[in-house]
């Protein structure tokens, strides 16, 4: 029997408009719930913690509740899925944090916390002071656009700060083998160079010489996982790449210049197929709060030129 197609214009039968509105119903009645259209705005998950669909990427906040920054995230015209899954340390997730020759606790991963929808359909995260944690941390998640997260912390120090840091992490899917640095050639001119391994297991190219001095003053040699790095030329921008060959698909990360003090990265072949903002890099004073911003962005091609302009599209957090 061949199905006759409706003229435009032509009513549709009482009947018919009926079954049209009560099909919702039915099928919420029977377990299936219809997808909300994309958004750029987060939504509670059952779980404990917040779902996004933006229309080109699909995933979870803070999946179970835990503080582990993006995971399942699959950017949806390909179907490729950028990290490492629900069980993963996720994207943009607050990992270590230091001050001068200390470190707090294993990252934040571990701190108890909480976090809420804003009117806004961001996200805030907050973790209290503690006894042996001397300030309070928030972190606000907004996308900006369907293929662009932004990433606002905020510490509220209770006592001084000296080189304070929070260590930013992102470790994605093991198909990103392409890894790269935005670093000054000798001529002076940003490059971005590929982190092969024959430049070092763990790389990390700073900012200036104060940055130096934050590295080295002995934050990374504190038990237990000590990370020995391999200084890398000057970064040009706070910008790192983790890029799928087979697809094109990219991942930049950034950050404004007086933000971030260091790119790090293991070597593009290595396991944990990570990039790490190092964030803040400055002394605070004891009730003055302070904010770095970060933002995350999926390409489905890379241009260089392009991407080192953005950088002027974000605005330090101060």
């Amino acid at each position: 029997m061949q199905l006759r197609r409706e003229q435009p214009g032509a009513s549709r039968s009482p009947v018919f408009a009926v079954l049209a509105l009560m099909l919702p119903c039915l099928l919420a009645s029977r377990g299936f719930a219809a997808d909300p259209p994309p958004s750029l705005d987060f939504r509670p998950d059952p779980k404990g913690g917040f779902e996004f669909n933006t229309g080109l990427l699909k995933g979870k906040l803070r999946a179970n509740g835990k503080a582990r920054g993006l995971s399942a995230v699959t950017h949806l015209p390909s179907g490729i899925q950028l990290d490492q899954g629900e069980n993963g340390y996720g994207l943009f997730s607050h990992y270590r944090v230091f001050t001068a020759n200390r470190r707090y606790g294993g990252g934040a991963w571990d701190w108890p916390g909480e976090a809420r929808l804003r009117q806004d359909g961001s996200v805030e995260v907050r973790w209290p002071e503690a006894t042996n944690r001397p300030f309070a941390l928030r972190a606000v998640y907004r996308w900006a656009a369907a293929d662009t997260l932004d990433l606002e912390t905020i510490v509220e120090p209770r006592q001084d700060l000296p080189g304070f840091e929070s260590f930013l992490a992102s470790y994605f899917a093991n198909r990103f083998t392409n890894a790269l640095m935005c670093v000054r050639a000798p001529d002076g001119k940003p490059s971005f160079r590929e982190c092969v391994k024959t430049l070092g297991d763990w790389q990390m190219a700073p900012r200036d010489e104060a940055a130096v001095r934050w590295i080295d003053d002995g934050r990374w040699r504190i038990e237990p996982n000590p990370v020995n790095w391999t200084l890398q030329p000057r970064l040009a921008e706070p910008i790192g790449v983790r890029r799928d060959p087979a697809s094109g698909l990219t991942a930049v990360l950034q950050a404004p210049r007086p933000d971030c003090f260091a790119v790090a990265m293991p070597h593009q072949a290595e396991g944990h197929y990570s990039v790490y903002l190092s964030l803040f890099g400055r002394d605070l004073k004891a009730g003055a709060p302070a904010r770095a911003r970060a933002r995350l962005r999926i390409l489905s091609v890379f241009q260089e030129e392009r991407v080192i302009e953005s950088q002027q599209q974000i605005q330090p957090g101060l």
